[in-house]
């Protein structure tokens, strides 16, 4: 787990951080973080996704409908501190949960339209709090052989969203290439995981 890899980069010694999954889906480690004290907040476009995450994983829930987003839900763990948001990640804001602690970003820079990119950082900055440690995940690859999605993120462009007003850091990268990216066609694939956050001036 990439995200377990780096638990103690992200919490930084702190205890009970609130953690925000965008695209969460039906990700495992918003269970483990919950396990541990943590509170997770998701969002997810899926219903379907974010039934599975709780039925998967054994947990009751609760339903309802969110007055401040028409038409969204939140999805209510029973017996840990999860609240999954079935709603359009666009139409979130720091209105609705206030800010985070901490940000798992697997599989959701690199899912969205690359034409959304500068709103989707200007969004995931909004939700920072001053503490705020956002981990990353970019991939690269040739994309004259592949197209996406997942999308390809080049360093300088994590530069360009986040640079203005965040630290970047990377902290690692690796070889992610598979059978089921060579059958993309890809001759390499590299995965990066950054740490993000927010400038302290």
């Amino acid at each position: 787990m990439m995200l377990e890899d780096n638990i103690d980069k992200v919490l930084s010694g702190r205890t009970g951080v609130r953690f925000f999954f965008p695209l969460c889906g039906k990700a495992v480690d918003m269970k483990w973080l919950a396990d541990m004290g943590h509170s997770v907040v998701g969002v997810e476009i899926s219903e379907k996704a974010i039934q599975q995450f709780f039925t998967e994983n054994n947990m009751t829930y609760s339903e309802e409908a969110v007055p401040s987003l028409p038409g969204a839900k939140v999805y209510k763990s029973s017996e840990r501190n999860i609240s999954l948001y079935q709603c359009d990640l666009f139409t979130f804001s720091s209105s609705i949960e206030g800010q985070f602690g901490a940000i798992w970003d697997r599989g959701s820079l690199v899912a969205i339209n690359p034409r959304d990119r500068e709103k989707y950082a200007a969004l995931i900055i909004s939700l920072m709090a001053k503490d705020c440690r956002y981990l990353l995940d970019t991939l690269l690859y040739n994309p004259e052989l592949y197209q996406g999605p997942p999308f390809l993120v080049p360093d300088e462009q994590v530069a360009s969203l986040f640079g203005n007003s965040c630290d970047v850091e990377q902290l690692y990268y690796f070889d992610a290439l598979t059978d089921r990216q060579r059958a993309w066609n890809l001759d390499y694939l590299e995965e990066k995981v950054h740490l993000i956050t927010l400038k302290s001036n």
